[in-house]
């Protein structure tokens, strides 16, 4: 049975893989992209093991792990007495091929998720086309857009909007975006210094009331590596100042050695929300990626969250469309990924945030010596992976019907 083409909004690397994961299973798609070439955002880069075992479903695994930084081990440090909590995800080897983090940016993925697609004719990639809203019926959904040569609507089966934390698609849907903008904004920079050298492992946060931090080793263009490193930034502070070589240089040398230049290649700031999207799906439209749900970056959590939604949506477009399945089939994508993403994602990213920057000194001494007694604890400390890790999130999100 012919089916017009489910539409795509947004060629990030969650857009990529629905369009790949339909495309295989052999569903026409059309992507578009607002952009004239794949996005080149660089914020997320670590990639969780359900999530590298996904994208081996997609026989793109292979080529992901080729280009990353393999991470088996991470901390959780305080800003005066060091290390407190190292987390060893050999620990659940037996539940995972890929005990580890896998460290490599986003668009890395992008390129090799629409390398992968030039190898299939039922995909239409649109580069400068901006889906600028729709209109759906009991049949179908008509997507309209702005390209090179106008204004033009296509026909589709269905819509899915991954198309960022301002979704064009969310926003003509009317669900709200519901949760909050945390106050202070982050400074997010990129060093070639190898902070291995100081004892850190490829992925560390920093404890401290005034100023926490987050680093996350990348693979870059490497060798050598560069290490991102994420600060809190106060509201009133003027963006060019954050951005000043001194001001940046200060930071890192606020924990590294004070009497070293640091090179620093890459540097912006960035505002951090937290908010979840009150419905994924309206009839024939879908939610997924940051056009559902954002999520500040500690834990690493909301690229793969993202991923996530494109191949559970994927999966139950593919068995309606190709198979017969009930309409309601795809009410279960709304009911499982939005419920993991409040009680997992939002949860534990929060969690961790507020750890790093306690300023009760009593608090923050039983919360880190609750680190300390779970890392000590082999039960506790494997537990502890399988949330962090995600893999608890996908175990829930099955059991929900």
């Amino acid at each position: 049975m012919e089916h017009h083409p489910v539409v795509i909004s947004g060629a990030g690397p969650v857009g990529l893989v629905a369009a790949l994961s339909l495309a295989q299973k052999g569903v026409n798609v059309v992507v578009l992209e607002s952009e004239d070439h794949i996005p080149q955002d660089l914020r997320a880069g670590t990639f969780h093991p359900p999530t590298v075992e996904m994208l081996d479903t997609l026989g793109i695994g292979d080529t992901l792990r080729a280009r990353a930084i393999r991470v088996p081990e991470w901390q959780v440090r305080d800003r005066k007495d060091g290390l407190v909590a190292q987390f060893d995800l050999s620990l659940i080897a037996d539940l995972t091929p890929y005990p580890f983090r896998l460290h490599v940016e986003q668009h890395k993925l992008s390129a090799i998720v629409a390398e992968a697609l030039r190898g299939h004719n039922n995909v239409r990639m649109l580069f400068a086309h901006q889906c600028t809203g729709y209109e759906q019926d009991a049949d179908g959904v008509t997507v309209t857009y702005t390209g090179r040569d106008g204004t033009g609507e296509i026909r589709a089966s269905y819509l899915i909007g991954a198309d960022g934390a301002r979704s064009i698609v969310r926003k003509t849907m009317g669900t709200e975006f519901e949760g909050f903008t945390w106050p202070e904004r982050f400074l997010v920079f990129a060093t070639r210094y190898d902070l291995r050298e100081q004892g850190y492992t490829g992925n560390a946060y920093i404890a401290d009331p005034d100023e926490w931090s987050a680093i996350f080793i990348q693979p870059h263009d490497g060798p050598p590596p560069i290490w991102r490193i994420a600060f809190p930034i106060t509201p009133d502070m003027d963006e060019a100042d954050v951005l000043a070589p001194d001001f940046v240089q200060g930071k890192i040398k606020g924990f590294l050695s004070p009497d070293l230049d640091y090179d620093i290649p890459y540097k912006s700031v960035y505002r951090v929300h937290q908010r979840v999207a009150k419905d994924f799906r309206d009839r024939r439209v879908f939610l997924a990626g940051d056009a559902a749900h954002v999520n500040n970056p500690l834990g690493g959590m909301g690229l793969n969250s993202g991923i996530h939604d494109a191949m559970n949506l994927t999966g139950k477009l593919a068995e309606v469309l190709l198979h017969g399945a009930a309409d309601s089939t795809l009410d279960r994508y709304h009911r499982q990924r939005r419920t993991v993403n409040v009680e997992y994602v939002q949860a534990i990213t929060i969690r961790n945030k507020r750890l790093l920057e306690e300023r009760d000194p009593q608090v923050r001494r039983e919360r880190l010596d609750e680190l300390r007694q779970t890392v000590a604890d082999r039960q506790a400390h494997r537990q502890y992976l399988i949330n962090s890790s995600m893999l608890a999130s996908i175990k829930r999100a099955n059991e929900i019907q």
